[in-house]
């Protein structure tokens, strides 16, 4: 009965896609959310394979296998337009590298939608705050070539808790 109390209290403030995903989660449903096209010349979102830079996929050893790679890197040629995978908000600009450090392309975002909270990098934004829809440019693939020559060009996707991406692609 307190629950029923606690659903119909909720019900009364929150939006009905909120609804549907607390619903969902009482109940242990999970409806597997799928990203959209995220770079335009990669309409199936193929992941970066082994090159001499090192592997694409969530985990792949990083540094002498010192760290781990926490995202999933989705091919993308430089100077492509980068497209929002579905409805998102943007909660600002985020970089993939640390203060101190001087690398070349430092630019990405951190973006939510569809209960997820995720970043994107080697990205130059069209815009740092706001809301996109699904398919609307987010912004445009920075040149990794020009910083390492020879390395598939990428957009790199990490969840925010830095969890492996790979289920919603």
């Amino acid at each position: 009965m307190k629950e029923i109390f606690l659903l119909a209290a909720l019900v009364s403030v929150l939006r009905a896609d909120e609804i549907t995903r607390l619903v969902g989660e009482i109940n242990g449903f999970h409806e597997q959310v799928k990203f959209g096209t995220l770079c335009k010349g990669n309409p199936t979102n193929k992941h970066r394979k082994c090159d001499s830079f090192g592997c694409g996929n969530y985990g792949a050893r990083r540094a002498g296998g010192t760290r781990k790679h926490m995202g999933l890197d989705i091919v993308c040629t430089d100077g492509d337009t980068v497209l929002a995978p579905f409805d998102v908000k943007i909660n600002g600009p985020a970089s993939p590298y640390k203060k101190g450090v001087k690398p070349a392309i430092n630019n990405g975002l951190n973006l939510s939608g569809q209960g997820l909270c995720f970043k994107l990098f080697y990205v130059k934004p069209v815009k740092t705050s706001g809301t996109m829809k699904k398919g609307e440019k987010l912004g445009t693939m920075l040149p990794m070539q020009k910083v390492y020559t020879g390395i598939t060009s990428h957009v790199h996707v990490q969840m925010c808790d830095k969890s492996d991406p790979t289920k919603y692609f």
